[in-house]
């Protein structure tokens, strides 16, 4: 039964890209301080009928009335807003906060006292302006598909006694990439890559700036003959970085995967080219902002 109501729930409040709330997304109920002020409105209509007493009476169809205007007001707050999702194809990592951007629009300015909970945070924000973005820190814990946790947005303006409130099931799912391994094992991977590729020695080539300092021949230099750089069969170009799956230094996907990660993360830092292949997808040569985007997500998918 519990599936049935969170389907049927997500159906009806489903968001994609973007959603403008309308009157059949808003749900308005008695807020916890409304269940008091509407025990009042019944004792005093009960003395006034007893009593005969007309000021009673008045008092109690006084606040009767400013209970039906709060339906009004805090229906108001969510009636017509719209709700942009601004994440595109954005990949999250790992233990790492990911970054839920929403953009909200209303067609005039006018203060709107809205309450925003998703995953176990509450964000209060009071709009004033036409337009108005926020920013929601999500923490993945584990690496592949992460679907976007439920969004509520409430208001209780103006008194409290009243709530309204609607649901936000995104329907935009996000990839987290793997955790990066320790600095001490990325370095180990290293150096194994290395080792393999000085075994395998090719020819040698004048030394062009920007090159290691790791491949000069420094037996060239201390004969004064010149600056060589030494080039080897399985990486000609020692500019860029082949990062492949089977020469993963581990028997365990997850940790593969790390590995690689880590591999990512320091040909970026050292802004190297690199590609990188996976048992069932293959990276080309690149690098940039685009390239660790699209290494980000096809470990993510591996």
């Amino acid at each position: 039964m519990r599936q049935r109501i969170v389907a049927w729930m997500s159906r009806r409040f489903e968001m994609q890209a973007e959603k403008k709330i309308k009157q059949r997304d808003i749900l308005v109920f008695l807020h916890r301080d409304g269940v008091l002020y509407g025990v009042l409105i019944l004792l005093t209509f009960v003395a006034g009928v007893n009593y005969a007493n007309n000021l009673v009476l008045s008092l109690c169809f006084l606040v009767s009335a400013i209970l039906a205007m709060s339906f009004y007001l805090a229906f108001k707050q969510l009636h017509g807003l719209k709700i942009e999702l601004l994440n595109d194809d954005d990949v999250g990592q790992v233990d790492q906060p990911f970054v839920l951007r929403l953009r909200l629009q209303q067609n005039k300015a006018s203060p709107r006292f809205l309450r925003i909970q998703i995953a176990e945070q509450t964000l209060c924000i009071l709009m004033k302006e036409q337009s108005q973005d926020i920013h929601i820190s999500l923490h993945p814990k584990n690496r592949g598909l992460y679907p976007l946790p439920r969004c509520r947005i409430q208001a209780t303006y103006p008194f409290g006694v009243v709530r309204a409130w609607t649901y936000l099931y995104f329907q935009h799912q996000v990839w987290v990439a793997p955790q990066p391994v320790s600095i001490s094992s990325e370095s180990k991977l290293s150096h194994q890559h290395q080792q393999q590729n000085l075994d395998e020695f090719h020819d040698l080539r004048n030394y062009v700036d920007g090159d290691t300092l790791q491949r000069v021949s420094w037996k060239h230099v201390a004969r004064d003959q010149g600056w060589f750089v030494k080039r080897f069969e399985q990486e000609p170009n020692t500019q860029i970085q082949m990062i492949d799956y089977v020469k993963m230094p581990s028997a365990m996907h997850e940790v593969r995967l790390s590995m690689m990660m880590a591999m990512v993360d320091q040909c970026e830092q050292e802004k190297r080219a690199y590609s990188m292949l996976l048992p069932k997808a293959e990276l080309g040569v690149g690098s940039g902002i685009r390239q660790y985007q699209q290494a980000k997500k096809l470990l993510a998918q591996a």
